[in-house]
C-alpha cells in the first residue's frame, strides 16, 4: 500500500500557512469588529484570505491522498503538491494588498497584487484539474 507522504507533507505546509492567516485575521480583530466585518476592507481582505485557503485546501488534500494511494509518489503527483503550494502563496500575496483583493490603486507596480491573486487562482484552478484527471487516468 502506497502511504501519501506527498499529501501529508503538502498538509503539513497548508496547515501552517492557515494557521499564519488564522493569526493575521484575529490580529486585525484586536482592533475591531470583533465580529463580522463591519466596514473594514482590510478585515474583509484578511477574512478572505484564509478562507479562501481554507475552502480549496480541504478537497484538494483528498483528492491528492487518494491520487497518491492510487499511483504512489510520483513526479506528476510532486509537480502538483508544488504547483499547489506555490498557487496557494501567491493568492495569500495577491490579497495582500487592497489592489489585490479590491482592485484599488492598481497604478504601476500594485499591479502585481492583482497579478499574483489570478495566478494563484488559475493555478489552484491547473492543480485540481490535474489532480482529477490524474484519477480519472489511474481508474481507466
Amino acid at each position: 500500500m502506497n502511504l501519501p507522504i506527498y499529501t501529508a507533507a503538502l498538509g503539513a505546509f497548508l496547515i501552517v500557512m492557515q494557521a499564519v492567516l488564522m493569526v493575521g485575521v484575529g490580529a486585525r480583530r484586536l482592533k475591531g469588529p470583533f465580529i463580522g466585518l463591519g466596514d473594514d476592507k482590510n478585515m474583509e481582505r484578511r477574512v478572505r484570505r484564509h478562507g479562501n485557503l481554507a475552502e480549496n485546501s480541504g478537497l484538494f488534500l483528498a483528492v491528492l491522498a487518494l491520487l497518491e494511494l492510487l499511483v504512489g509518489q510520483t513526479p506528476f503527483l510532486a509537480a502538483l503538491c508544488l504547483l499547489f503550494a506555490v498557487a496557494r502563496l501567491l493568492h495569500a500575496a495577491g490579497f495582500s494588498s487592497l489592489a489585490g483583493s479590491h482592485g484599488e490603486d492598481l497604478s504601476g507596480a500594485r499591479k502585481g497584487f492583482a497579478a499574483m491573486r489570478a495566478l494563484g487562482a488559475f493555478g489552484t484552478l491547473i492543480t485540481a484539474l490535474g489532480a482529477a484527471g490524474g484519477i480519472a487516468v489511474a481508474l481507466a
